[in-house]
C-alpha cells in the first residue's frame, strides 16, 4: 500500500493496518542520507572492503552470522515517527545525530560477524566470550572506567558483544577523540585493540557475504497496534509495590497532613517534566519511565499519601528519588539471534 493512502489517518485507523502493508522503503526517506554518512565513516577509516548491507524491520538489531543492519520502520516515514512518539513518548533514532550513533554501533555488530572477529582470541580476552547467554536484564555501574560510554544506560556492560560493538563504534566517530577522552581508562586497551584490529581487516574482504535479511518488513503481519502492546508490555513495570519504602518517605498518610495535595495529584501534576528530565539524566525510555510514575500514581492512591512539604522542595526530592530508581532498575537487553 503506498505511504499517502494511510498517510493522513488518524492513529486509531493506522494502527490497524498490519505492518507489512505500509509499503516504506529506505530508499527515497531520510535513512538513505544517514546510512551513506555511515559508510563515509567507514570509508574514511579504511574500511572500503566492509559494506553491510540494511533493512526495514520491527526494531534496531544486527543478527548473528549476517554483516547487516535492521532498521526501524518507523524511521522510514514521518507519519510513523509521529505514531512512534505517540505510542512510546520518543522515537529512538529520530534525529540525524541519535541514529548515526545507533548505526555505528550496529555496524559494530556487523563488522564483528562479517570478519568472525568473535572467534579471535585477543579479541575474548578483552572483551569476554560472545557465547555467554545475553542475560533478560542487567544493571549498570555507572561510574565504570572499563567500558566505553556511546549509547545510553551503558550499554556496553550488558553483554560481551555490547561491549565490542560499544567500543567500535566510539572508535568509528570522527570527534570522539577516543585516546585523550579515555586516557587512564581501562578501557582505552579496548580501543587501541580496535584500532590495531580494524587496520588489519581494512584491506581484506569480507569473510561473511551474505545478505539475509531476517525478519524483514514484507514478512511482519501483526497489525500496528498488535506490536505496540507488545512493545509497550516489554518496556512497562512488573512490580509495582517496589516503590512504597520511598513513597512513605517522601509523603504520608499520617492524620497531620490530611489537608495537603494528595500524593497521587502532585504526581501526575509534575509527571511530563519530571519524566522527560530523568530520561535525559538516565538515558531510559520515558515510556519505561512514566510506567514507573503510573505504577507511583496507583500505589499512592492506594496508600492515601499526601505531600509532607511544599510543593517545590517535594518536587526536588521526588526527581533524586525518581533518578535513582531509575538508575537501579534493570534494563532490558536487546540483541537478536539469526537462527
Amino acid at each position: 500500500m503506498p505511504p499517502d493512502v494511510w498517510a493522513s489517518w488518524p492513529d486509531d485507523k493506522l494502527l490497524d493496518l498490519r505492518i507489512h502493508q505500509l509499503g516504506v522503503t529506505i530508499e527515497g526517506s531520510a535513512l538513505q542520507d544517514r546510512i551513506a554518512a555511515l559508510q563515509a565513516e567507514l570509508e574514511a577509516r579504511g574500511l572500503t572492503s566492509f559494506v553491510p548491507h540494511f533493512w526495514l524491520s520491527g526494531e534496531w538489531f544486527s543478527p548473528d552470522g549476517v554483516p547487516g543492519v535492521a532498521i526501524p520502520f518507523y524511521l522510514a516515514h514521518p507519519r510513523l515517527e509521529r505514531l512512534e512518539r505517540a505510542q512510546m513518548l520518543e522515537v529512538e533514532g529520530g534525529t540525524p545525530d541519535w541514529c548515526l550513533k545507533i548505526l555505528r554501533h550496529e555496524a559494530g555488530h556487523a563488522v564483528d560477524n562479517a570478519y568472525k572477529l568473535r572467534l579471535r582470541r585477543r579479541r575474548q580476552q578483552l572483551f569476554g566470550p560472545s557465547y555467554l547467554e545475553y542475560p533478560n536484564y542487567y544493571t549498570p555501574k555507572p561510574y565504570s572506567k572499563s567500558f566505553v560510554l556511546h549509547l545510553d544506560s551503558w550499554y556496553a556492560q550488558s553483554h560481551p558483544d555490547e561491549d565490542f560493538a560499544e567500543t567500535f563504534a566510539v572508535w568509528l566517530n570522527p570527534v570522539s577523540d577516543w585516546r585523550t577522552r579515555y586516557i587512564e581508562w581501562p578501557a582505552l586497551k579496548k580501543l587501541e585493540y580496535m584500532d590495531a584490529l580494524m587496520t588489519d581487516i581494512a584491506s581484506k574482504p569480507m569473510l561473511v557475504t551474505s545478505r539475509r535479511k531476517l525478519e524483514p518488513l514484507h514478512a511482519l503481519r501483526q497489525t500496528l497496534r498488535a506490536h505496540y502492546e507488545r512493545k509497550r508490555r516489554h518496556y512497562g513495570v512488573e512490580h509495582p509495590h517496589f516503590y512504597d519504602r520511598d513513597l512513605r518517605r517522601l509523603f504520608s498518610a499520617a492524620p497531620e497532613f490530611s489537608a495537603n495535595m494528595k500524593a497521587a495529584r502532585f504526581i501526575a501534576r509534575v509527571r511530563k517534566d519530571v519524566r522527560r528530565m530523568v530520561s535525559a539524566w538516565t538515558g531510559e525510555y520515558q515510556y519505561t519511565i512514566d510506567q514507573v510514575l503510573e505504577s507511583m500514581i496507583t500505589r499512592s492512591k492506594e496508600m492515601n499519601l499526601r505531600l509532607k512539604h511544599s510543593e517545590d522542595s517535594t518536587k526536588s526530592d521526588f526527581l533524586v528519588m525518581l533518578t535513582v530508581q531509575t538508575m537501579n532498575y534493570l534494563h532490558s537487553g536487546r540483541h537478536r539471534v539469526a537462527l
